[in-house]
């Protein structure tokens, strides 16, 4: 615990100070009745999800607004996908075909969407794939900014090739049925490119550079630290420093107190294990409400049945202190 405290208190050096004196939310969430989060596997994961709305409402009790996690697995912004993908059985799935029916039947108030780790199909750099990305990211931003809802971009997680070592691909071959040894420079690119569409208006929080300088800063005192064991999916540790990129974002000061270090490590909280349970029942009722082409997702309730539970563990959360 020690160690994880002093670890997010030696971030400071990448992120912005916490001067504020109260929690002030950026108006977006503070009236937001919805939020929705896309994303793939990361997101679907949840681990981040849940810091962010545990610290949310340990800060700020008094919102009302819920948190819908919809990430799914294996999709892609881009609408691409390797030839191969999961022994041959399915190709990626493309949020694009499901975007529609998300924005019509859930109405979020606000979108925030992580992509990027899977579009560039873990393939060296190509100028095509990268034109996909940016057009896929584009109609994304258009279609939640038509509903007059606001999106906020999240840069990729990092691509850590070193617990992979022995299964990364080097450059210059045809084909990479395994990940190129490189590919965090083109989720570099990536990443790069969404922040520079701040120029125009987007929203967009870093935490591809956010968890870049923490690996690097771990990596001083212990080598072989990493935050994924497969290089993509982040362990709760990796979750915590992409909800802190979100939370800094939005004014909470994660990690006054030590709040996000001691999330990090106490799985047991109370708070912590009802959010999840609730965004776990609410994420399956919806997915499969909203509908999408992705084999082996498990059905969830119906959404009234689901809504109703869900309502119950909010009374839970509300009562506690």
């Amino acid at each position: 615990m020690r160690l994880v405290s002093l670890f997010f208190a030696s971030l400071a050096f990448v992120s912005a100070g916490f001067a504020a004196e109260t929690f002030a939310l950026p108006p977006a969430i503070t009236s937001a009745k919805r939020v929705v989060i896309l994303g793939d596997s990361i997101t679907y994961g949840g681990g981040y999800v849940d810091f962010v709305e545990t610290v949310l409402r340990t800060r700020v009790p008094e919102w009302r607004g819920e948190i819908i996690d919809l990430g799914l697995s294996s999709e892609t912004v881009s609408g691409l996908s390797e030839d191969g993908h999961a022994g041959g059985k399915f190709p990626r799935p493309d949020l694009h075909e499901r975007l529609g029916r998300i924005l019509a039947q859930t109405k979020p108030d606000v979108v925030v969407a992580c992509y990027g780790m899977n579009d560039g199909i873990y393939f060296p750099f190509s100028e095509e794939r990268f034109a996909k990305f940016r057009d896929g990211m584009i109609r994304l931003h258009d279609a939640v900014v038509a509903t007059h809802g606001t999106i906020i971009h999240v840069t990729p997680p990092v691509f850590d090739p070193q617990p992979i070592a022995a299964k990364v691909l080097p450059p210059g071959r045809a084909s990479y049925p395994q990940p190129f040894a490189g590919y965090d420079d083109v989720l570099d690119r990536y990443a790069g490119w969404l922040l520079s569409q701040r120029a125009k208006g987007w929203d967009v929080i870093d935490v591809h550079g956010l968890m870049d300088a923490s690996l690097t800063r771990l990596r001083q005192g212990n080598p072989s630290f990493a935050f994924s064991k497969d290089g993509v999916h982040p362990d709760a540790l990796g979750h915590a420093v992409i909800a802190r990129a979100i939370l800094t974002a939005w004014g909470l000061r994660p990690d006054e107190g030590d709040l996000l270090a001691h999330l990090a490590t106490n799985s047991d909280s109370e708070l912590l294990k009802l959010v999840r349970t609730r965004r776990k029942l609410l994420m399956s009722a919806w997915l499969t409400a909203t509908g999408h082409q992705r084999p082996g997702v498990a059905p969830g309730l119906p959404l009234p049945e689901a809504t109703a539970q869900a309502a119950a563990i909010e009374e839970k959360i509300r009562a506690l202190k």
